[in-house]
């Protein structure tokens, strides 16, 4: 959506967001509703609009979040005995 001076909008409608986030508009709306996108029903009729900077902190989330789990499953895999090679010890 272009603007005259060339800034992103401030609110966005939720199938744009849907379509930047290539995700149905009713995911939007649940993300609104747990509150991990901003969002407010503005203008008569109210409707639906997500605020822009949120998006950013979505996805940066998101990428934490995958950071994160790539981590614990690699810390998994390397805490295997077989890896280390501390099987328990046989006592005969």
């Amino acid at each position: 959506m272009p603007h005259a001076s060339g800034t992103e909008p401030r609110f966005l409608a939720p199938a744009q967001v849907a379509e930047l986030l290539s995700i149905e508009v009713d995911e939007v709306i649940d993300l609104v509703h747990q509150g991990r996108l901003r969002g407010a029903q503005l203008g008569s009729p109210p409707r639906w609009r997500v605020e822009h900077a949120s998006i950013a902190e979505y996805l940066e989330a998101q990428s934490e979040e995958a950071r994160r789990m790539a981590l614990w499953r690699q810390s998994h895999e390397a805490s295997f005995p077989e890896v280390w090679g501390t099987s328990p010890l046989r006592r005969d």
